[in-house]
């Protein structure tokens, strides 16, 4: 890809917003992995014990909570970076 600073603006806006929407899309498949997957896997995710929980208990009650708190903070990490590389961040 080339250098930002050499673009349009109208080119820095859409390289902008596809890189975005590339971000958006991955989150959103990690949000629905984490949230559905272990629903249809439960028995077999129960068969495995965690400070004596089981895992499909685990993943329901702490286990996705902490996952969507991890993707907040590096959806703002990855965001910040963004917005240098295109020259949109705000001091």
């Amino acid at each position: 890809m080339s250098d930002p600073k050499n673009m349009s603006r109208e080119q820095r806006a859409e390289a902008y917003w596809r890189e975005n929407q590339r971000l958006i899309t991955i989150l959103l498949i990690i949000w629905f992995v984490v949230s559905y997957v272990p629903i249809l896997l439960v028995n077999q995710l129960n068969a495995i014990v965690i400070a004596g929980f089981p895992l499909g208990y685990y993943m329901g009650s702490q286990g996705s909570l902490i996952v969507f708190v991890v993707m907040i903070f590096y959806y703002a990490f990855a965001m910040r970076r963004l917005d240098e590389k295109y020259g949109l961040n705000v001091k």
